[in-house]
């Protein structure tokens, strides 16, 4: 039977901390949820490998690394409420709640949704909620948020997901242009978000988040 807990730990000393993630709670968050439970059966073999996990329909698990360095990049609080847009199976959300005070995690694809609503439940993570629904449309109702995390690729992010973080909140997302990606953060002020570059990485383009075709003639 395989040692999940010493791959995690494995996952932290030669992914996490050489990716010059070092603040405690991402380290004790990481080392603490166990991703095997968040992935497909035939992928919890690799739960711990350096690359994206495959889970249908054009959709990732994010690689641990970009994950770390994402959360590492946003600041995470005790105090923050958070959203997770494209919650996938889960990981990412239970991550969060380890770090946060509450999480708000969204799925539209139902699948993927009730595997995350079942690993969530089983690991009693009481402090995060996975909703159904549009990814582009966040959810307002639990808004605004300290921070949003993007889980996946986007090409554009919709003013309706920032008109959801409060002033002084921070958002990432990996910004796609073709085979090529970067993480950003967006820190609203005034009512605005200012992007800067954080750091390359890739993911597929979630559901709604790619630009819109332009005519050329």
């Amino acid at each position: 039977m395989a040692d999940f807990s010493a791959r995690r730990v494995t996952m932290v000393d030669t992914q996490v901390r050489p990716s010059d993630v070092t603040k405690f709670p991402i380290i004790d968050a990481m080392l603490s949820v166990p991703r095997e439970v968040y992935v497909p059966a035939a992928a919890r073999d690799v739960a711990y490998a350096g690359a994206p996990i495959a889970l249908g329909r054009g959709r990732v698990m994010l690689e641990p690394r970009t994950l770390a360095k994402m959360l590492d990049a946003l600041e995470i609080k005790p105090t923050d409420l958070v959203l997770v847009v494209g919650a996938g199976t889960g990981y990412g959300a239970a991550v969060l709640a380890h770090m946060a005070e509450a999480v708000v995690a969204v799925e539209e694809d139902e699948d993927l949704a009730d595997e995350a609503e079942t690993a969530l439940n089983a690991e009693s993570v009481d402090n995060a909620v996975l909703v159904r629904g549009p990814l582009t449309e966040g959810r307002a109702k639990n808004a605004p948020y300290d921070a949003i995390l993007v889980e996946g690729g986007v090409e554009v992010v919709p003013e309706a997901l920032t008109d959801q973080l409060k002033e002084d909140g921070r958002i990432a997302a990996i910004f796609m242009d073709r085979e090529l990606g970067e993480v950003r953060v967006g820190v609203k002020a005034a009512g605005r978000v200012s992007w800067r570059m954080e750091f390359n990485a890739t993911a597929p383009v979630l559901p709604g988040f790619a630009r819109a075709p332009s005519f050329t003639f």
